[in-house]
């Protein structure tokens, strides 16, 4: 745990015993009163709290928190994910939230296995816990959002305004050039698309073509959905430079 994060309402509430983030601290980072840790507003800012007091027979922590930057601002990437397992996207969850991403689009595709948008990862809601646990990874205060499309071509909708963004498309058949080829730049917001397990169909392929989309290959060896994920937003990213120099926060 990297840091501890509240909402709004809890960043000036004492801190039961039973609470996760203060078993984290009591036996973990071994806290005592007068410690200081590293905490944020989730969708806020970060800072530090210091333990004011570890009341044992309340079984409560007491701190005070003082608010120092933004907590580390989302990357201006969005990613289309065509619906991996659920164990897959577990990972993927941490994953991109830990990564930065700004927004996940989790969509139904033609040749994607229909019984994995049954899942209870299929619900925004179940998916929170798990964009939380990578936000905390990443020592962020701010949360991906996630949505989730039946289709491919309901996705495009919802995500109507792409004028202005680099559209970006995996797809190892017939790539226009490799990923790592691609000029990205700091400023320009990015879209990824990268389908699930079995690729894009061609009427797929044409949708994504349609609104500007540029299929780009990251080589010839085959990537669980999740994996070529997160390599595929660390190309991005590096190449927009925001995996270097100083971290922002």
């Amino acid at each position: 745990m990297n840091i501890c994060l509240f909402d709004e309402a809890e960043i000036s509430k004492p801190l039961s015993f039973d609470d996760k983030r203060a078993e984290h601290l009591l036996t973990v980072l071994h806290k005592k009163q007068g410690d200081d840790f590293t905490a944020g507003i989730i969708g806020g800012q970060s800072g530090v709290a210091k333990i004011t007091c570890i009341d044992e027979a309340a079984r409560q922590i007491f701190f005070k928190f003082t608010a120092t930057g933004d907590g580390k601002p989302l990357n201006p990437l969005k990613m289309i994910v065509g619906f991996p397992r659920p164990i897959q996207l577990r990972r993927l969850l941490r994953d991109v939230a830990a990564l930065g991403v700004s927004e996940l689009h989790l969509t139904g595709t033609e040749l994607g296995e229909k019984s994995y948008m049954q899942s209870d990862l299929a619900q925004p809601e179940a998916a929170r816990e798990l964009l939380l646990e990578g936000t905390v990874q990443a020592g962020s205060t701010h949360v991906p959002e996630v949505f989730v499309h039946r289709t491919l071509k309901e996705c495009l909708e919802h995500m109507a305004a792409l004028e202005g963004l680099q559209l970006i498309c995996l797809d190892n058949i017939n790539p226009a050039c490799s990923l790592g080829e691609v000029q990205f730049s700091e400023d320009v917001p990015v879209v990824a698309a990268i389908g699930s397990e079995r690729g894009w169909t061609d009427k797929e392929r044409s949708l994504l073509e349609q609104v500007g989309f540029t299929r780009c290959g990251m080589g010839s060896r085959i990537m669980r959905t999740e994996t070529a994920a997160t390599v595929a937003g660390a190309i991005i990213l590096n190449s927009m430079g925001r995996l270097s120099g100083q971290a922002r926060q």
